[in-house]
């Protein structure tokens, strides 16, 4: 029988929580879902199919180097881990990792990372489609034209209303040149947002340039509206190393200007590593984020009803020192679902909270704590009619004279 975890917070997390005017309420009551991986096993990625069965993707180590795994979870049993692709040239990260997700057909759809050459840093994506729910894969496509030694990564794969894939990525192919041409703004070092879309069949279109300066490596983000209106969220980067929040929106073959989600106004010469999380119901949308804004490091939550032209005040849901490393769901069309990453005195913990339009953070809980020999990193979430699931990489005791990980999947149904 699955295990259940009752988390309680501390005495000092009770406290910050009853003096930030947030309501507490009985932990939800999770189940560990074991998952089919191998011995160190990381970074797993979540997806919920139409018929309520859920993808879960993840790497791991293999004799000839790393192997991209999935597996579907339905009726709360596994199936086999399927895999994707196996090479001893796949660029494994912690922090830009591969994911898996499926089309409106069913065609199962996933994205790696490809050395292109021996330079740090340096890597290509890499795209392959499924027809049969990952047991055969098509051979990889690359979704950008460039091909210049230099970074590509922190790609969504988002699947579309017409059938149709749409990919978006950081892309290095600026970086170390001139942004601009003016005396007035010559910036080097540009990283840019860019994007394709991919039919079922494998036919991609030309990539476009989005945003032509972003932060370098935090993670993007997207979701799409009841319209077909597709948000994508990301770290933006201005001339001056303002590292915000921007949502841009992709709406009858066009992109938008970026929609700045709150000034924070968060100076910082180098990449956090800690990108946003946009979730959607109807024409609301939801951003969480990270911002260490006046060294002081938070993770807020923001709404917008218009379909991510606007957004409003953003609400602080962390307590302590935030790590950041966010996700979040939509619920219903006025609440959300927002996870993060924590540190206390004692531990680095998993935290979640319920929180309405207008309103603070509510039903807070501790979803776990980890004193293992590394960290959780980016959990990930995903929900469908049943429930909640949240994914993560689990260290081995810091005790353990060979530490390793393993993936940690639980489920509670709302």
């Amino acid at each position: 029988m699955p295990s259940k975890i009752h988390s309680v917070l501390s005495v000092a997390y009770l406290f910050a929580a009853m003096t930030a005017n947030i309501a507490l309420a009985e932990p939800l009551e999770f189940s560990d879902l074991a998952p089919p991986v191998g011995n160190n096993a990381q970074e797993p990625t979540l997806f919920a199919l139409q018929d309520d069965r859920v993808l879960l993707g993840w790497t791991e180590p293999h004799p000839d180097g790393f192997a991209v795994k999935l597996s579907v979870l339905e009726n709360a049993e596994w199936s086999a881990a399927r895999t994707v692709t196996v090479s001893d040239e796949l660029f494994v990260n912690w922090a830009d990792f591969p994911s898996v997700v499926a089309l409106d057909d069913g065609t199962f759809a996933a994205h790696w990372l490809w050395e292109n050459s021996k330079n740090d840093y340096a890597y290509d994506v890499k795209i392959s489609l499924s027809p049969d729910e990952g047991l055969t894969w098509s051979a990889p496509i690359t979704p950008h034209d460039d091909r210049s030694v230099s970074q590509h990564g922190f790609v969504t794969l988002q699947p579309l209303e017409d059938g149709s894939l749409m990919s978006v990525w950081l892309d290095g192919r600026a970086y170390d040149k001139p942004l601009f041409t003016s005396a007035a703004s010559n910036y080097p070092d540009a990283m840019q947002l860019r994007a394709t879309r991919i039919t079922p069949e494998g036919t991609r279109t030309d990539d476009v340039l989005v945003d032509a300066q972003t932060c370098s490596c935090c993670q993007t983000s997207a979701a799409s509206l009841d319209d077909g209106t597709v948000l994508v969220a990301y770290r933006d980067r201005t001339d001056a190393e303002i590292r915000d929040i921007s949502v841009v929106r992709h709406q009858g073959g066009m992109w938008s200007e970026p929609t700045n989600v709150h000034n924070d106004g968060w100076e910082i010469s180098g990449c956090p590593v800690n990108g946003p999380a946009i979730a959607t119901a109807g024409q609301t949308a939801a951003v969480a984020w990270f911002t260490a804004a006046n060294d002081k490091p938070e993770v807020k939550v923001a709404f917008s009803s218009d379909g991510g032209r606007n957004f409003g005040d953003p609400a602080k849901v962390s307590l302590g020192i935030a790590a950041g490393r966010v996700d979040v769901l939509m619920l219903d069309p006025q609440t959300a679902f927002v996870t993060w990453v924590e540190w206390t005195n004692e531990s680095e913990v998993i935290l979640a909270c319920q929180i309405t339009t207008g309103q603070q953070c509510k039903d807070l809980q501790l979803i776990a704590r980890n004193n293992g020999a590394g960290s959780v990193n980016f959990p990930r979430t995903a929900r469908t009619n049943e429930g909640v699931y949240l994914s993560w990489t689990q260290p081995s005791n810091s005790d353990d004279p060979k530490p390793s990980s393993t993936i940690r999947t639980v489920f509670a149904s709302y």
